[in-house]
């Protein structure tokens, strides 16, 4: 059987200081090498680089002219939501407000007045086949479609 190593306390008996250098190492804030991430720059450089090299300079690329990504939904979705009885009649007309997309999988079966950001245009053609009309959201001229 392995032995076992003897305490750290053992090690230190009969040390004055217990592995810190002179007496005074030990005394007030001044060896302390400043607090938190004082020195991590200078002092402490040798640490920065073994744990935590990403901590200064930046990093990455951020495209700026990346348009941005607006959220989708078919018009099967608005026709379920309808059957369901999720959306509210406006104007004699079932309404749905969408911050998005309307794309044309599917069928719609009844007029339904729909607002969104964009619409592809088979989902236009649909919606206004069914009796219901289309309008834009976000653009300055609200652009209406009737039936």
């Amino acid at each position: 059987m392995a032995r076992r190593k003897p305490a750290r306390y053992n090690k230190f008996l009969a040390t004055r200081t217990w592995g810190a250098g002179n007496t005074k190492n030990r005394r007030g804030k001044g060896s302390r090498g400043g607090k938190g991430y004082a020195g991590s720059h200078k002092h402490r450089w040798a640490w920065i680089l073994k744990y935590e090299p990403e901590h200064f300079g930046r990093h990455g690329f951020v495209n700026r002219n990346a348009s941005p990504k607006l959220d989708a939904t078919n018009i099967s979705a608005i026709e379920s939501q309808a059957l369901g009885g999720k959306l509210k009649k406006e104007g004699g007309m079932l309404a749905f407000d969408f911050n998005g997309k309307i794309l044309g999988a599917g069928n719609i079966t009844m007029p339904v007045h729909v607002k969104a950001k964009a619409f592809s245009e088979s989902a236009k053609a649909k919606i206004e086949k069914a009796g219901g009309k289309i309008e834009l959201k976000g653009s300055k001229l609200q652009k209406e479609v009737n039936n």
